[in-house]
């Protein structure tokens, strides 16, 4: 692995806002961003966030960094199928990726090896290659299928981080809720963040 670029995946679970706010925060940050987005994905993002994205990836990248304020120079959209994408080889995929959130059949497929689409062929690359992958899932209660699934994917490496927010920060908002879920997420990627208070630290 040689790029330096992070690849964000969203699946079809309840919390785009998690992975929007990623993307964003990745891209202040001058952070370079592979965007992989399934099509149960967008459908969440429609429902929950009211944003409807283009079909064409270069056209959906332009419209996303319009709607998250920030530049679309950093920015690379890829296609459910795209297999000449970046992320689909070992040759040269980013050694840093999350899924987020991710559904728990994505979680099972990525635990199977199972790559029909670019995102869990993605996530088999970094795990073979010892990279950094950090499973953001938005699921409950969890069944003994998904807590074995996450043990085996513990196993192998990768980064279990439900989207479970704290409260002795005393949040204030739905954006402080995403804010505390997508700092540890940004914390595990190894990307510096102020996005909320940490534990021991005065309040300004």
């Amino acid at each position: 692995m040689i790029d330096d670029a992070i690849t964000v995946a969203i699946t079809g679970a309840s919390g785009g806002a998690y992975g929007l706010r990623l993307v964003q925060s990745l891209l202040a940050a001058e952070q370079r961003v592979y965007l992989l987005i399934s099509e149960a994905g967008r459908l969440v993002l429609k429902m929950e966030e009211d944003l409807a994205l283009p079909g064409r990836n270069r056209e959906l990248a332009t419209a996303l960094c319009r709607h998250l304020n920030v530049p679309e120079s950093g920015l690379t959209v890829f296609g459910a199928k795209e297999w000449t994408a970046p992320v689909a080889s070992g040759s040269g995929a980013p050694a840093r990726m999350a899924v987020c959130p991710c559904t728990t059949g994505s979680l099972a497929r990525i635990a199977a090896g199972t790559s029909d689409g670019l995102i869990e062929r993605a996530a088999d690359v970094v795990l073979k290659e010892r990279g950094r992958l950090v499973l953001v899932p938005r699921e409950t209660p969890l069944s003994e299928i998904h807590l074995e699934n996450m043990l085996r994917l513990t196993r192998m490496g990768a980064v279990m981080l439900p989207a479970n927010p704290g409260f002795y920060n005393r949040p204030e908002s739905v954006t402080a809720l995403v804010d505390f879920v997508v700092a540890r997420v940004l914390d595990q990627l190894g990307v510096a963040n102020q996005l909320a208070p940490r534990w021991g630290q005065p309040d300004d």
